[in-house]
Parts: C-alpha cells; sequence; structure tokens
C-alpha cells in the first residue's frame, strides 16, 4: 500500500506564503497523477489542481497565478507552494495520488493523506 503524509500547514496572515509537502512511502508502487484538494467549514472537498507523472499541470481557476504545485518523482513528494493567501484559503488540505503496485499493474488504486490545517487570519 501507499501511505501520504501531508505537512507544512499552518497559521499565516494575508498576503503570506506556506509551502506544504506531501509524502508517499512504500514499496512496489507506480504512481502516476498526484493531486491537491481543500475543504472548508461546511463545503465539499474541492480540487485545488493535479499534476501528472510527467508533470503536467491544471489548477482551478481562483487559485491560479498564486499556488504552484511541483513534484520530485525521485522522492515520490509532491509541493504546493501558496502566495499570496486570503481568508478564504482557510481550510484542510490533502494530497491524494493514483497508484498501482509493480506485480499488479492493471490495477489502479487512489490513496488519500490525512490532511494539514491552514489557517489564514490576521
Amino acid at each position: 500500500q501507499v501511505q501520504l503524509v501531508e505537512s507544512g500547514g499552518g497559521l499565516v496572515q494575508p498576503g503570506g506564503s506556506l509551502t506544504l509537502t506531501c509524502a508517499a512511502s512504500g514499496s512496489g508502487f507506480s504512481i502516476t497523477t498526484m493531486g491537491w484538494y481543500r475543504q472548508a467549514p461546511g463545503n465539499y472537498r474541492e480540487l485545488i489542481g493535479s499534476i501528472s507523472n510527467d508533470g503536467d499541470v491544471n489548477y482551478k481557476d481562483s487559485v491560479k497565478g498564486r499556488f504552484t504545485i511541483s513534484r520530485d518523482n525521485a522522492k515520490n513528494t509532491m509541493y504546493l507552494q501558496m502566495n499570496s493567501l486570503k481568508p478564504d484559503d482557510t481550510a484542510i488540505y490533502s494530497c491524494n495520488c493514483y497508484a498501482s503496485r509493480n506485480d499488479r499493474p492493471k490495477w489502479l488504486y487512489e490513496y488519500w493523506g490525512q490532511g494539514t490545517q491552514v489557517t489564514v487570519s490576521s
């Protein structure tokens, strides 16, 4: 199995920056697409953006120009650089990935991290 752990959340002031890390651990698997999501109280979980295995990225319109997703395949990690943060960005941020077991490459699984809290407030 694959375990995903997010880190880097915390309290920041409006206009500030924060970088989140999603670290994948395990062995015998191959990760394809990874994504960042967030969920604010009373709202559905929404997709922030996703990144393919070869680095192609798609973003939610509201974060374009402020958020940047990247990944390091050698480290099995994904990053979310957030700039110009707004109070509306306050949410629990989670990462996910799609991966297959190397011994069962035709079976695709979805994995989720537990999330990390980001609070934007003065």
